[in-house]
């Protein structure tokens, strides 16, 4: 699937902290405007509800937080207990676009916080519809199994994520297809925005 960018496309995943991270810093920049959310799965393995994470998987997600502290300092961030599969909060924040792209930026941004500041499995469809409801969506018309099906929008943010060749997230796209991948200083974005 191809098409014509017209705006800067941010591919990104829920349960990445340097996806937190960069939105975090993208929505401290005051440049979301400009920019098209496109969730993906990059860990699509992961179960439902999420396992707690023990060994070295354990570690890894500390070195992660641990990195993020070190890179982005002013952000809050706690290392949870483990990572959820996320294609039902993709979904979600899909289904939010469509209805209202001015309230989903923010529910969006909610999501992150709920998982990365909170600790809340973001695979719980329930939990997605009360944050859903916290932002002035009908929970229903959003998540769970009454919302109506966005397969097709999710798979195309997928085809799109893959034609970039670059599987990483989160991962910045212009309109001349020049990437910025993974979470970098502010000054760094804003040349990047600058250049387009």
């Amino acid at each position: 699937m191809t098409d014509t960018i017209t705006q800067f496309r941010l591919y990104s995943d829920f349960n990445c902290p340097f996806c937190y991270a960069m939105h975090e810093r993208l929505h401290g920049l005051g440049v979301m405007e400009q920019i098209s959310w496109h969730g993906v799965q990059h860990a699509p393995h992961l179960p439902t509800p999420r396992a707690t994470w023990a060994g070295h998987l354990r570690a890894e997600l500390n070195q992660e937080v641990e990195m993020v502290r070190r890179l982005a300092p002013e952000l809050s961030i706690t290392v949870p207990t483990g990572k959820p599969r996320t294609r039902f909060a993709i979904a979600a924040a899909a289904r939010a676009l469509r209805i209202h792209p001015g309230r989903a930026g923010e529910f969006i941004r909610s999501l992150y916080r709920v998982f990365w500041v909170n600790d809340l499995d973001l695979s719980d469809e329930r939990l997605l519809q009360v944050e859903a409801e916290r932002h002035g969506f009908a929970g229903t018309e959003v998540a769970g199994s009454a919302a109506p099906s966005v397969d097709r929008v999710l798979n195309g943010w997928a085809d799109l994520w893959a034609e970039t060749e670059h599987q990483g997230v989160p991962l910045l796209q212009r309109s001349d297809n020049q990437l910025l991948v993974g979470l970098v200083p502010p000054e760094t974005i804003r040349q990047f925005l600058i250049e387009a």
